[in-house]
């Protein structure tokens, strides 16, 4: 990251769009020096610089809805940053999700864009642990009690498929979705992983 140019500028600050890293929703823009980039790496909150009050500025440093960092990258001609975050809440300072006036949420997801959604959100659960996250807990049970948890969501699903209860059924589906899911990424894998296998069997 050191070969940025913030040179490039007479200011010596970089435009940063921040993305939510779950969601893929564009936040906001800021602007960073090499004071805020070295900062946002060494915290993990996301720092920029403020051209109004000449001065480092921690996002959500007053309100509390900080900007948890996931991952920085430049772009082709080394003048601008992609920052991904994790937000602890509404971004702009008018209290809405992000600063373009849009909904930061999953509501508008088709089904195959919820799941790679689910699946973000289950690999950053297992990237960034946290103790009162039940996803968390289970990655550190480890390998056997995750596909244990698949195998018993699996019997629980074909009991229910032998009952006249969809809503039962389809509940039993989903826990057994979510927890395949969970195992995939412990074991390094994808649902587009998954996804290739069947494509290459229907092919044939």
């Amino acid at each position: 990251m050191d070969e940025a140019q913030f040179s490039k500028y007479p200011d010596g600050l970089i435009p940063a769009i921040v993305q939510d890293a779950v969601t893929r929703r564009v936040l906001m823009l800021g602007y960073m020096s090499r004071e805020s980039l070295q900062k946002t790496r060494e915290t993990g909150l996301v720092t920029f610089y403020s051209r109004s009050r000449n001065t480092l500025w921690t996002k959500g440093e007053t309100s509390g809805n900080v900007l948890h960092l996931r991952d920085i990258r430049l772009d082709c001609d080394k003048d601008a940053f992609l920052v991904k975050a994790v937000p602890a809440g509404p971004v702009c300072h008018t209290g809405e999700d992000t600063c373009f006036s849009e909904e930061n949420s999953h509501d508008g997801l088709d089904s195959l864009s919820f799941l790679s959604y689910l699946q973000d959100v289950i690999r950053d659960r297992k990237e960034h642990p946290n103790s009162s996250s039940y996803t968390c807990r289970l990655f550190s049970k480890g390998i056997n009690a995750i596909a244990q948890k698949v195998g018993e969501e699996a019997v629980e699903l074909i009991i229910e498929a032998k009952d006249e209860d969809e809503n039962l059924f389809l509940q039993e589906a989903a826990d057994l979705i979510y927890h395949l899911t969970v195992l995939l990424v412990q074991k390094g894998c994808s649902l587009e992983d998954v996804m290739k296998v069947l494509k290459e069997r229907h092919s044939r």
